[in-house]
């Protein structure tokens, strides 16, 4: 805003000086305002997106440092199990929470261009959306989520196991899913395709699941999204599941990564 402000006023400045001191005629004089504006916008406009890159680069520099940290003790621990799997889960959610609030007190540095870039405080929501889900700030995704841009499936996806906890209405989800899966290119579906058939066999609606799919593997050749295509064809619903999207899936928080515990073996002598 300030900025286009700026921009206007050199472009006026520009134009008057052409026009009144140095006598060029009208033509030429709105070109030099309009050169003047141009140069006077793109030169701000770099300036800023300098900055805003180097308060994002910090955030996701505490990001990666803090999984660095993780991923460390999670080694150390292959030497040296833990005393069990649920202290383990409770100590690398405690340890999350640390980096994690740390990048969101970061993101707040973009607030200070707010009178300089209008869609800012929307691009400070998406990024903290998307860092309070990891620590399940539910309070915070709810608040921010109206704010957040809807430009990857990832956040499409958010916002429908969202509304999916909340136990929103079918068709407000519905909304959600053909809004946010209409943009996007060959296999980028995965996710979204998935996490909304996953909900729709979890609210009953199997035959919805199955066109779902059907309608999601004409722009996808995704594995998992064809063996749950296939489970549905052959009504093995209880064979449904989207583990094979990973980590990505377990992200969104409806479902735990089953894990196995390890039976140790007696050693004979």
């Amino acid at each position: 805003m300030i900025t286009m402000c700026i921009a206007l006023a050199v472009a006026c400045g520009s134009f008057a000086l052409a026009f009144f001191a140095l006598d060029l005629g009208t033509g030429w004089s709105i070109t030099a305002g309009a050169v003047g504006f141009m140069v006077c916008n793109f030169a701000f406009g770099m300036v800023i997106k300098k900055k805003i890159q180097a308060v994002m680069d910090r955030v996701q520099l505490i990001m990666a440092d803090g999984q660095k940290r993780l991923q460390a003790k999670m080694q150390r621990w292959q030497l040296r199990p833990p005393g069990s799997i649920q202290a383990a889960q409770r100590e690398v959610e405690s340890d999350t929470r640390v980096f994690v609030k740390e990048a969101l007190a970061a993101t707040e540095d973009l607030r200070k261009f707010r009178f300089w870039v209008p869609m800012i405080e929307r691009q400070m929501a998406t990024a903290q959306v998307q860092l309070s889900w990891m620590i399940k700030d539910f309070k915070k995704v709810d608040e921010l989520m109206p704010k957040a841009l809807m430009l990857d499936p990832t956040m499409s996806a958010m916002k429908l196991a969202r509304l999916q906890m909340l136990e929103a209405p079918i068709e407000e989800m519905r909304k959600v899913y053909e809004k946010g899966v209409r943009r996007l290119r060959y296999n980028q579906n995965a996710l979204l395709a998935g996490c909304w058939s996953w909900i729709l066999v979890k609210r009953g609606l199997v035959d919805d699941a199955f066109k779902a799919l059907t309608e999601a593997l004409k722009n996808s050749d995704n594995e998992t999204l064809k063996a749950n295509h296939e489970h549905l064809m052959n009504n093995r619903v209880a064979h449904f599941t989207n583990s094979g999207l990973g980590d990505q899936w377990y992200s969104l928080q409806l479902e735990e990564p089953r894990v196995r515990a390890q039976r140790q073996r007696p050693v004979y002598r």
